[in-house]
């Protein structure tokens, strides 16, 4: 088909929502894994078939193909749980293709002593599928020799390894990523919370604390990033140069996350002072001048050089946040929603490096 024909072909409303970028930085950030996986298979079957001479070694590239996947988590210690977990499917098939030989009960017996087994030795429900899969397939694929495919699993599972180690995915770059969604969703919820203390909008406090809500899973995923990221640099000899900033990037972390529910405390409490429907400018300012502070910290996840940047930033607010000559006069309330500002200041500036003693120093006594 050719001319106007072909081109109506393909709807324009489709053509006018497909956008690739998405697509395309999905496939840029699994680019290690997929090196790896493609390495560590075509490895494994090489090294089965020709140095040990196995005629169809199977499970040796799917066992590194399963165990190495595509997700977040690729520390070796997963890994090794992934791999254990199919050679133990491999082993209690091929002791009952021994005994019971094959069929479709044989084939169902064995895929529920394969489970019981695998969820006995491990809490990971991971663990126990790996296992079954791999079962099955060692029940339906005929073999020339028994414990041939145990072999060509070990294979597969020292070469997912290897390659763990040796061509290893970069777990800074995850670690930053993550790490700028968090504070970008940080700043947002702020930012909702310092407009609706200026115009008393409790509506918009609203959106805020539920944007502070929703920062746990961000948290989480950077959690999960850092841990797989310094697991990977403590067995690669080529990350070794990452392992301190790693560790930075770690401390930083930790103190984010005490300073993402102090967030939510400060959040409440505007949504509770903005029911009367005042402005408050001094809190908005103040809150405002945090988040200035919050994103030099951000920035700091890429250059070391932004941390004294943001500790002077947050340093200069923190020294302000006495709600007695702040705000004096005020109820009660507005009182202690600065009252509230001060741990997530203190927070903050221990992001920055400075000790917990010498970051609540920077706040006066109250």
């Amino acid at each position: 088909m050719s001319g106007p024909a072909a081109t109506s072909a393909v709807p324009t409303g489709w053509r006018a929502r497909f956008d690739p970028r998405p697509a395309l930085v999905r496939v840029g950030e699994s680019g290690t894994a997929i090196v790896q996986i493609v390495v560590a298979a075509t490895g494994a079957y090489a090294f089965a078939h020709v140095v040990l001479g196995h005629p169809a070694p199977l499970l040796a590239a799917t066992v590194t193909v399963s165990s190495l996947g595509l997700v977040r988590d690729a520390r070796p210690r997963r890994v090794l749980e992934t791999v254990l977990g199919m050679l133990v499917g491999i082993l209690v098939a091929e002791l009952l293709l021994l005994v019971a030989g094959t069929g479709w009960w044989q084939l169902g017996l064995t895929l529920g002593l394969t489970l019981v087994v695998a969820r006995f030795l491990s809490p990971q429900a991971s663990f126990a599928i790996a296992a079954a899969i791999q079962s099955l397939i060692v029940m339906v694929i005929p073999a020339t020799a028994p414990f041939l495919r145990l072999v060509d699993g070990i294979v597969g599972g020292v070469a997912a390894l290897l390659v763990t180690a040796l061509i290893p995915r970069n777990p800074l770059r995850a670690a930053l990523r993550d790490g700028r969604k968090l504070f970008g969703a940080m700043e947002s919820a702020s930012a909702a919370i310092t407009q609706a203390l200026r115009r008393g909008d409790r509506l918009r406090a609203e959106r805020g604390l539920e944007k502070a809500r929703a920062l746990q899973p961000l948290l989480d995923d950077w959690k999960s990033s850092l841990e797989s990221g310094r697991a990977i640099a403590r067995i690669s000899p080529f990350l070794r140069r990452q392992r301190s900033e790693l560790a930075r990037h770690e401390r930083i972390r930790e103190s984010v996350d005490l300073a993402t529910r102090n967030l939510r405390v400060v959040a409440r409490r505007a949504v509770y002072l903005c029911d009367d429907g005042a402005p408050r400018p001094v809190a908005a300012d103040v809150l405002a001048e945090i988040v200035r502070g919050a994103g030099f910290v951000a920035d700091s996840l890429d250059d070391l050089t932004f941390e004294p940047a943001a500790r002077a930033a947050l340093v200069a607010v923190a020294a302000r946040l006495d709600p007695s000559t702040l705000v004096p006069g005020t109820s009660l309330g507005d009182q202690n929603l600065i009252a509230a500002m001060r741990p997530l200041v203190v927070d903050l500036l221990t992001a920055t490096g400075m000790s917990a003693g010498d970051s609540r120093a920077a706040v006066p006594r109250i």
